[in-house]
């Protein structure tokens, strides 16, 4: 099934920059007519009445047009090119650099602070939201949303006081909604599947496993047991799964929690599985990605600490306790789990896109119609009203700041086309908030002190892809009795279907003849390298990978998985969007390649240092990828410049 015709590949319209339905007219080179607009000669995309991209298929996240002038800063040629600095005489009380949560939650601070306050936010790509990005199909006059980054409001540590208060002025409540909203029965029978492909394993097998109720349900006796003696596996490796699935030794006799979680954080979640838990070697394939979704890295990468804090298989037996000495150390790591309990858990149906909607209306009113949560997950946001003269706070998509420096008593920002060679504007602000990527802070700010500059380019942050396929049924997923399979050495190396979520007038489809989102997962790490290293390889692959090659590995991948139900990835899939982030989750304090922890010397706490009238947040300068943490840093970013 590897012929593109088989494929479906030559369906052009899934494979171009479509608006479903219709093509898209509007580019950077043929504007709609200027809506108010203060930047004088250049008309903008965004104020176009057909302007949408939640609905755009193909590639998104990080994609083309939103980071070709970034490289070009960064590789120092920028300025070389650059025409004439236009004024475009705009002048604001706070510039925000980055449209995502914690950018979006800095303008609401500010405005708390100071409510007459004007902002501007510009953001590089052609929506808000940062990785909180909606993913929006329309299959058979169908909305069918995905969240094409941040996924779950959730957290290893509560929320803050701060994070709390502003989600309870959006109007969410978590633990509510997901009492009222989660439908988990539709999913009822189906189950985790695995599936062993033939060059590793000899055969290609796809078993499922009964984990019980939701992911970290307690398995009925003897799943695992049936799991293993249906796997293409050895006895040994079969002995192996049974043993770190089910096991309940304690492989330190002796040592009290403390000493325990002190040998877990040195040790990788792999060496522990070999050579603690002395399973065989053969389950190096079986559970090597079993790490990829919560931190895009193998399983040789993450602590074994970790991996106990997340729940995952292996320490049942072992003493260990919340809390202790590593709960500061382990910071925003998954660990948090287990040390804390962690916050109260929602998924929106477009993921913490909803929460980054929710600010823009709250920051921009009249650009999102309705008036709670409910009614927002359905509204259509209107993108031309989010940048004009008028409103007090604008926010304005497709551009890139380029430069940023102290000049007097405020700050002058410079900023282009994202998409590169056009011209360069500049506007003035009393304050500036850098909430974008940390790391490309010291190319935007080139005055800052080259020992905060080596701080910032030391918080690397892990590349992924979550490939959003839009299906016209799942009967395929029934009849095997899954609703999330692992494909251990797939170029996607876990898909699922959708989380099981109504809200307001959104509703879930309840039947495998109804269409479906899933979402698969690729994470392009090399085995063996540190993290850092890992990272900075797979944002090389990702930038270099063409649409088209992650559309024939989803589709042949799931044509080879679920073929055997009779799924056809030619007639059965209605679109794809790819959501690359090559700069995917913000880094975390990992034990095995960092220094060991020094709460007054962390890395971040030197990266973020204020300087001049210029704040700095983001996820990356708390060192923990979850929302809550960058509307933290928003809040700390703002209290520095208020006072």
């Amino acid at each position: 099934m590897s012929k593109k015709k088989d494929l479906g590949m030559n369906r052009d319209i899934l494979r171009r920059d479509f608006l479903q339905g219709a093509a898209i007219t509007v580019t950077m080179g043929a504007l709609a007519p200027e809506l108010a607009r203060a930047t004088a000669a250049e008309k903008a995309a965004q104020d176009a009445p057909d302007y949408y991209p939640p609905t755009r298929l193909g590639m998104r996240g990080s994609h083309p047009g939103a980071f070709e002038a970034a490289h070009e800063v960064r590789d120092g040629d920028f300025w070389d090119k650059a025409t004439t600095l236009i004024d475009t005489n705009e002048s604001y009380d706070l510039v925000v650099v980055g449209g995502g949560i914690s950018g979006l939650s800095a303008a609401y601070f500010y405005r708390q602070k100071k409510p007459r306050a004007k902002i501007l936010i510009i953001e590089n790509h052609d929506d808000f939201g940062g990785h909180a990005k909606r993913n929006e199909f329309n299959v058979g006059g169908r909305m069918l949303l995905a969240n094409g980054g941040t996924q779950d409001m959730d957290s290893p540590y509560p929320y803050s006081k701060p994070a709390s208060a502003l989600i309870k002025a959006l109007g969410i409540d978590p633990v509510k909604l997901e009492k009222e909203c989660s439908d988990p029965d539709i999913y009822k029978g189906l189950h985790t599947g695995v599936f062993f492909d033939k060059e590793t394993f000899g055969v290609d097998k796809l078993v499922t496993v009964d984990t019980g109720e939701g992911d970290r349900g307690e398995p009925p006796p003897g799943a695992w047991q049936a799991f293993a003696d249906a796997a293409p596996v050895s006895d040994a490796v079969r002995k192996s799964i049974v043993k770190i699935e089910t096991g309940k030794e304690n492989y330190f006799p002796g040592l009290t929690s403390d000493q325990i979680k002190d040998k877990l954080v040195h040790l990788s979640y792999k060496d522990y599985l070999l050579n603690v838990v002395k399973a065989d070697p053969g389950i190096v394939p079986v559970y090597q990605h079993k790490t990829d979704d919560e931190w895009a890295l193998g399983f040789e990468a993450v602590s074994a600490l970790d991996a106990w804090g997340y729940g995952m298989a292996g320490f049942a037996g072992l003493p260990l306790k919340p809390g202790g000495k590593f709960q500061k150390m382990m910071g925003y790591t998954a660990a948090g789990y287990s040390l804390t309990g962690g916050s109260d858990f929602f998924h929106f149906p477009d993921g913490n896109a909803s929460i980054a909607r929710a600010l823009v209306r709250k920051l921009i009113p009249g650009s999102i119609p309705g008036k709670d949560i409910h009614d927002l997950i359905t509204a259509k946001c209107d993108y031309a009203k989010l940048d004009r003269l008028g409103n007090v706070v604008r926010l304005r998509l497709n551009n890139l700041v380029v430069r940023a420096r102290n000049v007097g008593k405020g700050v002058e920002i410079a900023y282009t086309a994202s998409a590169g060679g056009g011209k360069v504007y500049k506007v003035r602000a009393t304050d500036c908030v850098m909430a974008g990527w940390n790391m490309l802070i010291p190319y935007i700010v080139p005055d800052m002190p080259e020992l905060q500059k080596a701080a910032l380019h030391s918080l690397v942050k892990s590349p992924l892809a979550y490939c959003n396929v839009a299906l016209t049924n799942w009967r395929a997923f029934k009849k095997l009795g899954a609703n999330r399979i692992m494909a251990a050495n797939g170029y996607f190396s876990v898909f699922n279907l959708s989380q099981p979520v109504n809200l307001g007038a959104y509703r879930m489809p309840r039947t495998p003849d109804e269409p479906m989102v899933i979402r698969m997962l690729r994470t392009p790490g090399s085995v063996g390298m540190s993290e850092d290293d890992q990272a900075r390889m797979g944002r090389m692959e990702l930038l270099q990978t063409p649409f088209e090659t992650f559309e024939h590995n989803a589709r042949e991948e799931l044509g080879r998985i679920l073929g055997p139900a009779g799924f056809d990835p030619a007639k059965d899939i209605a679109g794809i969007m790819v959501n690359r982030w090559p700069h995917g989750y913000a880094p975390e304090f990992n034990a095995l390649w960092h220094d060991d922890y020094n709460a007054n010397n962390a890395p971040n706490h030197l990266a973020r240092k204020k300087f001049g009238r210029i704040a700095i947040a983001n996820s990356d300068s708390g060192m923990g990828a979850y929302s809550d943490v960058a509307i933290d840093e928003a809040w700390r970013a703002v209290g520095e410049l208020t006072g």
